[in-house]
């Protein structure tokens, strides 16, 4: 009994965090203003093998009303037709600019030497790097750049909206969320006197120029497959600060096209987190089992095998209850399909078995596949 009266503690902490960081992030605002002189964004998109998606996301990023950008998309070394495309766009728009990448060099990831390409080709005073799966409100520039602004931010990320199309994305994408917003004090980390790392999410990293390079770009991170969390460190370390936001209302991300592309999307990210503490990635693994998903399996037990009802059915059914209400508020606020909560014991499974399976490739010294590239095991990337 004391054990699960614990376990139900641990998650109203969780729900009381997840609240503070819902009330706490801020949004971008359809009716900010821009500087009476606006400076020069340059829109940075790596782009690899991007057909499908790179139209969509340039042709958003055309109909931005603010009135000083460029748009730089690097053709990482693409197999199909994303160069084709973004020619075709940039013969009709001058603001649409083509980069060819260089081979990748070994002691580099591929996401880093694209975006290091980018950042030296752009002229802006702020850099933005943008995901190719990624489609923009129109007020989108115009927005985030007065929050950096306001914020007096040195890296501005966030959380986009995450698309899903399928039905097992629809189920699995939304907890990744869950599980940031509610472990994560991010209410409490934006408001330290003292730079502190935030999260960055590489579908949206805007940063002024000189911050930027002053941490040396993404050749500080450019053996990292989680390049984008490692660029908040790097940020903090040099005494700037590092903020999460609201993206959602501005930004729409579509991660993964398959069922197979998000397994292996989920793979890379646990891999990455086992290639920083495999001891670690257990722990996150073990505690999210005791507190997101075991009380499933105790209802379900109590209601459905047990002879007779236990003392503490009525704790297991109050820490479903509060798993349920935390997922409300997050999938509200982020307009999530409400088949991820109703599933929500399936979709955490799914991690738990990606990060299962990316711990024990570590732990053999395999490496993980992103892109049509392999990485980590007898790599020099991680």
């Amino acid at each position: 009994m004391s054990y699960q009266l614990i376990v139900a503690a641990g998650l109203v902490l969780f729900l009381f965090n997840l609240i503070l960081n819902l009330r706490n992030l801020r949004t971008p605002r359809a009716d900010s203003r821009v500087p009476g002189s606006p400076p020069l964004v340059s829109v940075l998109v790596p782009a690899r093998d991007e057909e499908m998606n790179i139209r969509a996301c340039l042709e958003s990023l055309q109909a931005q009303d603010y009135p000083n950008y460029e748009v730089l998309v690097l053709d990482d070394n693409s197999a199909d037709g994303t160069g084709d495309i973004v020619e075709e766009i940039s013969a009709r728009d001058g603001r649409v600019r083509l980069v060819r990448g260089e081979p990748l060099p070994e002691d580099w990831a591929g996401k880093p030497f694209a975006c290091y390409q980018l950042a030296e080709e752009a002229v802006g005073d702020w850099l933005l790097f943008v995901d190719a799966d990624t489609t923009h409100a129109p007020h989108m520039l115009r927005s985030v750049l007065s929050l950096a602004l306001e914020l007096k931010t040195s890296l501005l990320s966030g959380f986009p909206r995450q698309l899903a199309g399928s039905f097992p994305q629809k189920v699995v994408i939304p907890v990744l969320y869950f599980i940031i917003l509610s472990w994560m004090p991010l209410w409490w980390l934006h408001r330290s006197r003292q730079p502190k790392t935030s999260l960055a999410i590489g579908q949206f990293l805007l940063f002024p120029r000189d911050a930027y390079w002053r941490i040396g770009g993404h050749r500080a991170v450019k053996s990292r497959i989680l390049e984008d969390v490692w660029l908040g460190i790097e940020i903090t370390r040099s005494g700037g600060r590092h903020m999460a936001v609201d993206l959602s209302p501005v930004v729409a991300c579509n991660m993964y096209r398959s069922f197979g592309a998000m397994w292996e999307g989920f793979i890379k990210w646990c891999y990455s987190v086992a290639a920083m503490s495999r001891l670690g990635l257990f722990a996150l693994i073990a505690a999210g089992y005791i507190f997101f998903l075991a009380p499933f399996y105790w209802l379900w037990n109590d209601f459905f095998h047990a002879a007779t009802p236990t003392v503490w059915r009525e704790v297991v059914i109050f820490q479903v209850a509060v798993i349920l209400l935390m997922r409300g508020l997050i999938d509200t606020r982020f307009k999530e399909p409400v088949v991820s909560a109703i599933l929500h014991p399936f979709g955490i499974s799914f991690l738990f078995a990606g990060a299962l399976y990316a711990g024990g490739k570590r732990i053999v010294g395999a490496g993980v596949s992103w892109k049509k590239r392999i990485y980590g095991g007898e790599s020099a990337v991680e």
